[in-house]
């Protein structure tokens, strides 16, 4: 489990858990194993790997975690035994502070999910963003690669973030937009992608002047090969997306939301925005030479949205699997919704742009929702699961290629700001569960059958006493089901359930 959310489609789905089921997540069979304390707050997604080596301390299957206060733990995934442990901070330096905004709190380390690649040499690689500053108030934002046996830093990194653009838009000079370090977060979890790892960057609380970055970096070298700014003659625009991740296809193409921003509309000769600035806009990104903007949808109402921060830019992409309709013609299709309570499914091949009249969309579904979303949705068995904002998690099959307007099951309960990115566990296609937290104090991890989610197979407040109680809430957390463990992060480490002795 390397990534964010599984995969790079971000469908959220492990198809290969053989020891969970139906039958025995319970109260009396399952339950809280351990807790693996760390540092700082868990809001990055842990990932693991099974069957490392570590030199002198034998073979383990291991948890990588990280904190806010820029460490990455390696903990025996099985036992909570710290294999390692890097501290991420250049000499002197010190966490970043929240910046005036409490959207990271009370510092600012490592954020985002990281990314592994284990095939990279010598043994293996683990990429990371974390931020820091010194004590003269200089911000730094760092790319690691990690060896994932020892954390030691690889190919002479850390590398320091820093870019150049053409264009005139916020922080610009010279006729290019500059990246500041400390006008930036790195939330969304990192992508990589035929050896390219993507950084993507938003800001702290729409603090401007900032804009939209998105930066790739070879995973051999650290040096960096790719820039793009999707708001470059404008302002804000930033890829933020709750702490979800950018998704890409198997063609290489990467697509996200992207948040509140300058939109232009007027259109150039080929339907794209005179001045390439795509604020609040389902993007999609070709990675084949120099990273640019292949497509992307934007609502008709984009400027009013920006105004009234009612963007896309809260909710995550889903790369769905290809479709097919009662015609047999197949259809390749992605999933996003936002703030505005509209599940938008675009064709990756033809998104639709702007019209300023009417969505020139695959398909829409206004008022799926009560509230907004801030998470993603998963996808098992042609069902796409979502958990918006006060609201219940909610089915939404797929037939003849549509995802179906209203649910064909949901919880019996409703999650609290931020809402829920579920993910499932599943042996193939039986004994599907799906896992979400929920933000409240204490938290409360909640397991359901997928076929049907008015049945709760398990939730962490039906044990009795504080058994299975693992703390207060921490938003945007995703929990991680792999081995028979169901791992979650929360405000000082990483809560571990299973099956009970």
């Amino acid at each position: 489990m390397v990534t964010y959310h599984y995969d790079n489609a971000r469908t959220g789905a492990n198809l290969s858990e053989a020891v969970l089921t139906a039958a025995n997540v319970n109260a009396t069979k399952f339950g809280k194993m351990g807790f693996y304390s760390v540092d700082g707050k868990v809001d990055g997604q842990p990932v693991y790997l099974s069957q490392v080596s570590i030199s002198g301390q034998g073979t383990h299957n291991v948890l990588y975690v990280v904190s806010e206060h820029a460490s990455v733990y390696a903990f025996d995934a099985d036992s909570g035994t710290t294999l390692w442990h890097a501290s991420l901070l250049g000499s002197g330096e010190t966490p970043s502070d929240p910046r005036n905004c409490s959207q990271i709190a009370p510092e600012i380390g490592i954020t985002s999910t990281p990314v592994i690649d284990r095939s990279r040499a010598p043994h293996g690689a683990l990429y990371t963003v974390a931020m820091s500053k010194n004590a003269t108030g200089n911000y730094f934002q760092r790319i690691h690669a990690l060896d994932i046996t020892t954390g030691a830093e690889l190919f002479g990194g850390p590398a320091t973030v820093t870019a150049a653009y053409p264009g005139t838009g916020d922080n610009s000079t010279g006729g290019s937009v500059i990246f500041d370090a400390g006008q930036y977060a790195e939330r969304a979890g990192l992508l990589l992608l035929n050896g390219t790892v993507y950084t993507t960057w938003t800001s702290h609380c729409d603090q401007r002047p900032y804009t939209g970055w998105i930066i790739g970096y070879d995973a051999n070298t650290l040096t960096q090969t790719k820039v793009l700014n999707v708001t470059p003659n404008g302002s804000e625009g930033s890829i933020w997306m709750s702490g979800t991740a950018p998704a890409a296809d198997s063609n290489g193409n990467i697509y996200f939301l992207d948040a509140n921003g300058t939109f232009d509309t007027t259109l150039d000769a080929n339907g794209f925005p005179s001045q390439h600035d795509f604020g609040n806009s389902f993007l999609k990104l070709s990675t084949s030479a120099r990273l640019t903007v292949a497509d992307y949808f934007t609502m008709s109402g984009t400027v009013a949205e920006s105004n009234a921060d009612e963007d896309l830019g809260s909710g995550g992409v889903l790369v769905l699997p290809d479709v097919t309709d009662s015609g047999g013609q197949t259809h390749q299709l992605a999933v996003g919704a936002g703030k505005d309570r509209v599940i938008y499914i675009v064709d990756r091949n033809a998104m639709g742009k702007f019209n300023p009249s009417a969505d020139n969309i695959y398909q829409e579904i206004p008022g799926a929702f009560t509230d907004a979303v801030f998470s993603m949705p998963a996808y098992f068995n042609n069902t796409v699961y979502y958990g918006a904002v006060g609201n219940t998690i909610e089915a939404f099959p797929i037939s003849n290629a549509k995802l179906a307007a209203t649910a064909s099951s949901k919880t019996g309960n409703a999650f609290p700001y931020p809402g829920a990115t579920p993910s499932i566990s599943a042996n193939g296609s039986s004994n599907a569960i799906v896992w979400a937290v929920e933000n409240s104090s204490p938290a409360v991890l909640h397991a359901y059958d997928a076929t049907n989610l008015a049945n709760e197979l398990y939730n962490s407040s039906q044990a009795s006493g504080s058994r299975d109680q693992f703390g207060a809430g921490n938003k945007f957390i995703t929990p991680m089901i792999v081995n028979g463990k169901v791992y979650v992060g929360t405000a000082s480490g990483v809560a571990v359930f299973g099956l009970l002795p």
